[in-house]
């Protein structure tokens, strides 16, 4: 539905780097300068939730639970408890494809540049060792996070962005922001409509020219969120690892080219996404065909496409 021809809406943006990653906020106003006080407003709110979730930040409420690994359980705040919480249920779905303890591989795998070679076979034995959601102890009556073993560690790479995402977007509408888009670095999360009253629409990159567009889908109060292989890799004796990797083994996946997950949250679409990435075109369509409100659209090895049952648009 549009908006109303007596009031000028506006579109407002802008983009800044946010939790390692390239945000852009984007609202819609009949206001430009309290637009750009809300991207403001935006702002801070995932300022303040990377203080919380970042295992970079040695003072955050994370690095002191993997500090304390192995030794005693940790009080948090409300809001990473159940942060944590819905990981480990999101764990439990997926088989530990997800798993926010894959943090112990942060040591053998590097993708910022600065690996020279690949970890041996009993690096990432003694790595996969550490990572086990099962391990992470949540006591709710106590708000305390434990994790059992020296050596483990969480983090939040394949889940923190799209959680942002959804903290930011609900401050804006409780600001009575009436529509919007944020991209947290891929994890993109919408509401209302563009000030023409026109659908948000979402590009998904085509398989065979990540320049080109594949297909365009209308998004309505909705998430989407991509993996893929393209971005970070290291190379080995002429070999590529992708920087996604399978907690359950500790190896690059293979087999996969990209996933783009819809759902309700970008938290929701972010973990999802990395899952299927491990899962497998297989095993990733039987779990989303499953679920409520959830499609997704694979891209194989082959560059060949796969999608979930409701995903019927797709103009080349």
């Amino acid at each position: 539905m549009g908006y109303s021809q007596e009031t000028p809406y506006v579109t407002v943006k802008r983009t800044m780097k946010l939790m390692g990653s390239t945000f852009d906020i984007t609202v819609v106003t009949s206001n430009e300068e309290i637009g750009y006080i809300n991207i403001e407003e935006a702002t801070a709110e995932i300022k303040r939730i990377e203080k919380i979730i970042s295992s970079w930040d040695k003072d955050s409420e994370t690095s002191l639970i993997n500090k304390n690994a192995g030794i005693k359980p940790i009080k948090v705040s409300r809001e990473l408890f159940n942060l944590i919480q819905r990981s480990k249920q999101i764990s439990e779905l997926t088989n530990g494809a997800f798993d926010i303890s894959y943090a112990a591989m942060d040591d053998i795998w590097k993708f910022d540049g600065t690996m020279e070679y690949a970890p041996t076979a009993a690096e990432i034995k003694r790595a996969v060792a550490k990572i086990d959601y099962q391990k992470i102890i949540l006591d709710s009556n106590h708000s305390t996070v434990y994790l059992k073993e020296k050596g483990m560690k969480i983090g939040f790479g394949a889940i923190g962005k799209g959680y942002a995402a959804d903290k930011a977007k609900a401050l804006l509408i409780s600001k009575q922001v009436r529509a919007g888009i944020i991209n947290a670095g891929g994890d993109l999360t919408t509401w209302g409509t563009k000030a023409s009253g026109e659908k948000w629409l979402i590009g998904i990159a085509n398989p065979k020219s990540k320049d080109k567009i594949f297909s365009w889908l209308p998004i309505v109060e909705s998430s989407v969120a991509t993996a893929n292989s393209y971005g970070r890799y290291v190379s080995f004796g002429g070999k590529k690892y992708s920087h996604i990797l399978d907690p359950r083994t500790g190896f690059p996946c293979k087999g996969i080219n990209s996933v783009s997950i819809f759902a309700k949250t970008a938290e929701l679409s972010d973990a999802l996404a990395t899952a299927i990435f491990i899962l497998g075109k297989d095993a990733g369509l039987a779990l989303v065909n499953q679920l409520r409100g959830t499609e997704v659209i694979i891209v194989d090895a082959n560059n060949e496409t796969h999608k979930s049952g409701g995903i019927l648009y797709t103009n080349q």
